[in-house]
C-alpha cells in the first residue's frame, strides 16, 4: 500500500524531503533553527510517516518549477542540451558542420592562392562561410 505511513523511508525519500525544506526555508516560511531541527529529523527518519509529518504545516512545493535546471524536466519532445554547450545538439551539429567546410573551403583557397602564386588571393571562401555561418546565427533554437 504506497500511501502506508509505515512503510520505510529510502534514501531518494530523505533527499526529496531534504530538497523541499531547504527551498521552504529560502522563502521564509522556516526559521534556521527550524530548518536544521527538522532536517536533521528528516536525515533520521526511517518510514515515510516521519518525513510526512515534516511537511505536514508547509504547502506542497513541486520540485519540478523551482529555477534549478538539476531539478526540472524537459518539456516533452524537446532536444536536450549538450551538457556545457547550451546548444542543442542538432544545432551543434549544424555548427560543427559549418566549421568542418569552412575549414576545407579555406584550405583549398590557401592551395590555391599558393600554387598560382598569388594569382587566387581573393578571398572567395568568405562568401559562403559568411552566408552560411549568418543564417546559422539567425536560425531559432
Amino acid at each position: 500500500m504506497p500511501g502506508d505511513p509505515r512503510i520505510r523511508a529510502s534514501d531518494a525519500d530523505r533527499d526529496r524531503v531534504a530538497a523541499l525544506l531547504r527551498e521552504h526555508h529560502a522563502d521564509g516560511r522556516l526559521t534556521a533553527e527550524e530548518f536544521n531541527e527538522r532536517l536533521d529529523k528528516a536525515l533520521a527518519a526511517r518510514t515515510i510517516g516521519e518525513l510526512d509529518a515534516l511537511l505536514e504545516d508547509l504547502p506542497s512545493i513541486d520540485l519540478y518549477r523551482l529555477p534549478d535546471a538539476s531539478l526540472r524536466r524537459p518539456p516533452p519532445g524537446s532536444t536536450l542540451p549538450w551538457p556545457g554547450s547550451g546548444l542543442a545538439p542538432m544545432h551543434a551539429a549544424r555548427w560543427a558542420a559549418w566549421a568542418g567546410v569552412s575549414s576545407l573551403l579555406f584550405i583549398v583557397w590557401l592551395v590555391t592562392a599558393i600554387a598560382t602564386g598569388g594569382g587566387a588571393w581573393f578571398p572567395w571562401f568568405i562568401f559562403v562561410s559568411g552566408l552560411w555561418g549568418y543564417a546559422l546565427a539567425r536560425r531559432r533554437r
